[in-house]
């Protein structure tokens, strides 16, 4: 089983190619979390599948840490999108990929190098209905700064999905949040049905945030691509950033810019860099084990 480890600003993933290799009969789930495991696996936030797809140029699959299927990873994306152009899969700079969050256009920035850095990807319009995120409540209304109560204790957020359910909180500095503990608590709390990633922001000036994240099934990361289109949406929603002009987005694993643009899509730039490529050896009929 040929696999491949790649990041995008720390938010690393396990990849599989499914175009040469279907792995049938593999249980996803597990091989993620056995794979995630830094002590007796690879260690990853995670499992990313390259498939075929029926209505796009690629179809991506993410399971997350805790086995967990996601429907978007917009680091994931820009990783893919790297891959099948380096590997020459695809030869022209622009395609789409299909996720379970919908289906997505990305394009590849070609340098001397002949491999690919930084890739750009369309991630659609932002959901702000409850229905869309989803969250409880009247189903057709938003949550723009509005209060909840979670575990004792009231949170004031702005709910977006970007293909993932997102809450976005503000405070005066992100790195004073105790996201260990805050973030878990959030993620499974009754208002969010499929629970949610939190997110925190910091906003340095009208072009300029600064970002951490607790991700649905994976915990803390680096970064998370939703998660930074999510912010900028909610950070404009909130007038506390400029319209319609490229946002620099401040991650523990980098920067990423993000622009939401006048016809309501959301555009992010970002880096996608190969860790190592390797094989795991099966064990014995068990698919979902490797020794």
């Amino acid at each position: 089983m040929q696999f491949t480890k790649m990041h995008g600003l720390g938010n690393n993933y396990v990849f599989f190619n499914l175009l040469e290799e279907p792995m049938e009969d593999v249980d996803f789930a597990e091989l993620s979390r056995q794979v995630s495991d830094v002590n007796f696996g690879i260690g990853s936030d995670g499992i990313i599948l390259i498939c075929p797809s029926d209505r796009a140029a690629f179809r991506m699959r993410i399971f997350n840490e805790d086995g967990s299927e996601g429907k978007n990873c917009g680091n994931g994306l820009r990783c893919v999108a790297k891959y099948v152009f380096d590997h020459s899969y695809v030869t022209t700079p622009q395609f789409t990929i299909e996720t379970l969050g919908g289906d997505v256009s990305v394009e590849v920035e070609e340098e001397p190098s002949l491999q690919i850095r930084y890739v750009t990807v369309d991630m659609g319009e932002p959901r702000l209905l409850k229905e869309m995120i989803p969250m409880q409540g009247d189903p057709f209304s938003t949550t723009i700064n509005e209060p909840f109560q979670i575990d004792g204790k009231e949170y004031q957020m702005t709910c977006v999905s970007m293909g993932n359910p997102h809450t976005i909180m503000f405070v005066d500095d992100v790195n004073e949040v105790p996201l260990e503990t805050i973030g878990p608590v959030i993620e499974h709390a009754p208002q969010f049905p499929e629970r949610v990633n939190v997110g925190f922001v910091d906003v340095v000036n009208r072009q300029e945030i600064n970002y951490r994240v607790w991700e649905r099934g994976s915990g803390i990361t680096m970064a998370c691509g939703t998660g930074a289109c999510a912010a900028v949406v909610a950070a404009t929603l909130n007038n506390k950033l400029d319209k319609h002009v490229p946002i620099t987005v401040h991650l523990p694993g980098g920067d990423l810019t993000v622009k939401w643009d006048e016809n309501n899509h959301v555009w992010k730039r970002g880096e996608a860099a190969y860790i190592c490529h390797g094989e795991l050896a099966l064990k014995g009929d068990k698919k979902s084990s490797f020794i």
